[in-house]
């Protein structure tokens, strides 16, 4: 017996794809050039719209850079909180496995945190408390999963969990950097199952997870339009040098945003 359909995704209203535009046009822009260096009216442009046609969705920058980092925190937390981390340590670890190699496909995301977290070290910028709280839970999350997965070997790892957890996420966002640098020297996920793999956790066939509805696929839009075309191969090292160096190709016909 066939296996029926999945029913189709519900039709996005104007208001709704208008935001969507809205966002992939500052995650686009913030990447390339920090929270400071973009005015909305930067961002308005660049999603072909008016400054008051923006504000009508998004009060203010501030509001839409929170908006822009937690778009992609909701799909991951689907994945992430789907499971107790001290019942099931490899559970949690594996998304995160997963997660490395899902950023290495989208290198314009990559390149938005490595930015927006450098700067948002100065306690005074609107996405402070926002990395604070998000590398706490991450912490934890972290440290429980460890702590859970040290008792479970025989004999029990000898190691500091909430250590552990720190240096983890340190490797994972230095691996970041050193990525969008020079992506065919810096392998992020084939580095992080390594780590764990001194664990004593063997994640090397740890399933990708997928690139989040809405997270630019790939690549930006700009970005997804110039890879497409039939006489440019697909280049991922590319994509992450443009993201690191703040460049996007720009399709035949269409001019250079903003």
């Amino acid at each position: 017996m066939s296996r029926p359909e999945d029913p189709p995704a519900p039709r996005l209203s104007k208001g709704e794809r208008t935001r969507t535009r809205i966002l992939d046009s500052a995650t686009e822009l913030f990447s390339k050039s920090g929270f400071y260096a973009v005015s909305l009216r930067d961002i308005a442009a660049h999603a072909g719209l008016t400054h008051a046609g923006l504000l009508h969705h998004f009060p203010g920058k501030e509001t839409l850079l929170i908006e822009v980092l937690s778009r992609r925190d909701r799909d991951d937390a689907e994945v992430l909180f789907d499971s107790d981390p001290a019942d099931e340590p490899e559970q949690l670890l594996t998304h995160i496995v997963g997660i490395v190699e899902r950023n290495m496909r989208t290198p314009g995301l990559v390149g938005l945190y490595v930015k927006i977290s450098g700067e948002a070290a100065d306690p005074d910028h609107p996405a402070h408390q926002y990395f604070v709280n998000r590398y706490r839970v991450l912490r934890g999350r972290l440290a429980t999963a460890l702590d859970s997965l040290a008792a479970r070997q025989d004999p029990p790892l000898d190691y500091d969990p909430a250590q552990v957890a720190s240096q983890l996420l340190a490797l994972m966002d230095g691996l970041q950097t050193q990525w969008l640098l020079e992506p065919e020297a810096a392998g992020m996920r084939a580095a992080v199952v390594d780590f764990l793999a001194r664990l004593g956790l063997d994640l090397r066939s740890a399933p990708l997870f997928p690139v989040g509805a809405g997270l630019w696929g790939p690549e930006s839009p700009t970005q997804a339009a110039a890879d497409s075309r039939p006489d440019r191969p697909a280049d991922p090292a590319g994509s992450a040098r443009r993201a690191a160096a703040g460049t996007v190709d720009t399709p035949p016909g269409e001019h250079p945003h903003p």
